[in-house]
């Protein structure tokens, strides 16, 4: 496959949940972690737009589900999708009611949603093995469906030393390593997300 590019991308719409979301005609590439992981940032990053997703300042504050209309292009090839951002879990201001809501209203969504295709799981790779993550991976594999793929990303990796990258590499041989800011494993991803969702591609 030749390199993909993203050529174009917008914001669409905000939703609260699955009942006033877009129609599920496109598919959908899904991002999940925790706040403060650099969902934002990785978003922004992948679809070349510095303020496309925004990140809040108090962590768990966004909490609509946000969709993005995405082109590729691989030569002249046209590919659309959508990036769907979801709220950061792991947080703790909330108030209870607003959290019972919130999480209704998401569970829903990432279980009956059916244009979702891939799920990709953002990670802080300073803490490999926070309990909320190891969860949410478990969570997800319980009810992905055959059409769906689960895709773990490592976020931060500059900020492990040799030693650190060889031992969470070997730990999560399928999963992706990126930085945001070193511009690292972006061309992975986007290898991933468009093999999962369209198959073999050919220019």
């Amino acid at each position: 496959m030749q390199n993909p590019r993203v050529v174009n991308s917008a914001f669409i719409k905000s939703a609260q949940s699955i009942t006033d979301s877009l129609d599920d005609s496109v598919s959908e590439v899904v991002y999940i972690g925790r706040s403060n992981v650099g969902k934002s940032s990785t978003i922004n990053t992948l679809a070349q737009r510095k303020n496309l997703a925004k990140s809040s300042s108090t962590p768990g504050k966004t909490q609509l589900i946000n969709f993005f209309e995405i082109e590729y292009r691989v030569g002249e090839t046209p590919y659309f999708l959508r990036y769907v951002d979801l709220p950061g879990f792991g947080y703790a201001k909330v108030s209870k009611s607003l959290k019972q809501i919130w999480q209704k209203n998401l569970v829903e969504f990432i279980e009956k949603r059916v244009s979702i295709r891939l799920f990709i799981h953002l990670r802080d790779a300073r803490h490999p093995n926070a309990k909320i993550d190891n969860e949410v991976e478990e969570y997800i594999q319980g009810f992905i469906r055959p059409d769906q793929r689960y895709l773990a990303l490592f976020t931060k990796i500059d900020k492990l030393n040799a030693k650190e990258k060889t031992a969470l590499r070997k730990k999560f041989p399928d999963a992706i390593f990126i930085s945001n800011s070193k511009k690292i494993g972006m061309e992975k991803v986007h290898q991933e997300i468009l093999k999962t969702i369209f198959g073999s591609i050919h220019s």
